[in-house]
């Protein structure tokens, strides 16, 4: 059954809210639906998909001439989950109160898409000469999962963008960075035996321990001592231990335990090299002759963001925005140095509607005011590209 095109970016919101498009589950009904709406339009699109499950897609699309290069919208269509979160409405039936609307994924990031996709089809009806492409991706909560499949679709796409605009919820303040990551898996293996006889064997969460405090001193140099980067919440590289799983049972020695732990750095750093200060650091404190060191295994990883902040692009998209609109540094990570990475030509910014400071939480939320302050920077946007 067909349904009404939307009348609003507001309007789109809602119905993309209403797909409950959480990562590592299908998004290709809404994909489905964003192509649909852009064919009404006479827009051409196609959909990457996930190589081992294709009910999970990427989608790209170009509105304009394709022979100059023009500017890129790109955002992701994966939420995080709802599960065990304290929600006073439904999370995926979109709620409007008191000037905001509710729901999972209105911030993070289904506001800056339903603005892109309203700007791309209204993008279709002006004579622009220079093209506004679209980049939807999937699984991007997990580390840029998806969109590294589209990203090697469009490796040869010449002429690249001049501008790749992230719409990560910046409340419309300009982003000129981000931090990279690197995320890891230790495996710190042990011998099972009886906790009776526990000094006979080696137990692996002992070894564990060792890891995290090293993680601790390392951040602890970081701190001191590191490279710093102006304009981060955190301005030195930061390492973080997420997760630990070991044992079996309290009578069991331990044979194995794992730990999982993430870096992220500024520029100045290299997380190779902090590394290798980590494990250097867990050897030196591991006190059973018989342990043996951790097993680390990198099973993810997305390059960090640095525009200048005088650089065209950014006085591009300020001439777009209020005069007194911040530069900022983000706290997250996002495609754009992955983007940035294949088309060292490109220009990466990042600049959405909503809070960073709501997403991940129950009763997240978009203020209306902010998709419209969206709407009207993406409209000024289209205009500037139908100027050459």
């Amino acid at each position: 059954m067909s349904h009404p095109a939307p009348s609003s970016s507001l309007d789109l919101l809602r119905e993309l809210i209403a797909f409950p498009s959480v990562t590592l589950t299908p998004n290709a009904e809404l994909m489905a639906r964003v192509q649909g709406l852009l064919g009404e339009a006479g827009i051409e699109s196609m959909r990457v998909p996930d190589p081992q499950d294709a009910s999970r897609c990427n989608l790209f699309a170009t509105v304009g001439p394709r022979d100059v290069p023009g500017i890129m919208l790109s955002g992701h269509t994966d939420v995080v989950p709802v599960e065990g979160q304290p929600w006073s409405s439904p999370p995926f039936a979109p709620t409007e109160r008191e000037g905001r609307l509710y729901g999972r994924g209105s911030a993070d990031m289904k506001g800056f898409v339903a603005c892109a996709v309203t700007a791309m089809i209204a993008a279709a009806g002006k004579p622009l000469k220079r093209p506004l492409q679209l980049a939807l991706s999937f699984d991007e909560e997990i580390g840029c999962v998806g969109v590294r499949h589209l990203i090697r679709a469009l490796r040869d796409m010449r002429p690249a963008p001049m501008l790749c605009l992230v719409g990560e919820p910046t409340l419309m303040k300009i982003g000129t960075g981000h931090k990279g990551k690197a995320a890891y898996r230790a495996l710190c293996c042990g011998q099972a035996g009886h906790s009776g006889l526990a000094p006979r064997f080696v137990n692996a969460i002992h070894t564990a321990a060792d890891l995290i405090e090293a993680l601790r001193d390392v951040q602890q140099d970081l701190a001191e001592q590191g490279a710093r980067e102006d304009g981060y919440a955190v301005p030195y590289t930061t390492v973080h231990a997420g997760t630990i799983r070991g044992g079996k049972a309290l009578n069991i020695v331990p044979a194995d335990c794992e730990v999982s732990f993430e870096i992220r750095n500024v520029s100045g750093d290299d997380p190779n090299e902090i590394l290798d200060r980590i494990l250097e650091r867990t050897r030196s404190r591991m006190r059973d002759d018989r342990a043996q060191p951790p097993t680390v295994e990198q099973v993810n990883a997305y390059p960090g963001l640095t525009t200048p902040a005088d650089a065209p692009a950014v006085r591009l998209l300020a001439s777009l925005l209020p005069p007194d609109t911040e530069l900022t540094k983000v706290a997250f990570g996002t495609e754009g140095g992955l983007f940035h990475q294949q088309w060292n030509e490109t220009a990466v910014l990042v600049c959405g509607p909503g809070s960073i400071e709501v997403a991940h939480k129950a009763d997240e939320y978009v203020e209306i005011s902010q998709i419209e302050a969206c709407d009207r920077m993406l409209d000024k946007l289209t205009d500037y590209l139908c100027l050459g």
